[in-house]
């Protein structure tokens, strides 16, 4: 799995937004200079995740972005899949849609099962989680 910068980029403001800790909202240059994110890719991504459902925005002087549900009900998957549209792919394709002859024909079975670990794993952390002190490893 390949992270990108916009996926990693998404991930970091909102965790920046969760550890504000006033509850209003905190405006796109707050959160570009917080995570040293380029302002004009940040505007792009918060609009993004906005659509999602992840973020609300408010206009005006005392605007920016809020978390649209609490950092515990956010999930690194949420963000992947506004950001992605897909945890994972094979040459572009979700791994359930590809397809090998002959002595290839198990490689669909690891795909999926790679997958299936990824989505565990980002399925069941949340923004919350990943708070200074907070990301715990599971053996």
């Amino acid at each position: 799995m390949q992270i990108s910068a916009r996926s990693d980029y998404a991930l970091r403001a909102l965790i920046a937004t969760a550890g504000f800790s006033d509850g209003g909202p905190v405006s796109a240059s707050k959160l570009a200079e917080a995570q040293a994110i380029p302002l004009g890719f940040l505007h792009d991504i918060m609009s993004d995740l906005r659509r999602a459902g992840l973020l609300t925005s408010q206009r005006g002087t005392d605007g920016g972005y809020t978390l649209a549900r609490p950092p515990n009900e956010i999930t690194v998957g949420d963000v992947l899949r506004a950001i992605n549209g897909s945890l994972s792919t094979v040459r572009g394709l979700p791994p359930d849609q590809v397809n090998y002859h002959g002595v290839a024909s198990g490689l669909p079975e690891l795909w999926l099962t790679l997958h299936e670990a990824i989505a565990d794993v980002v399925d069941r952390t949340t923004l919350a989680d990943l708070l200074p002190g907070q990301y715990r490893t599971s053996a």
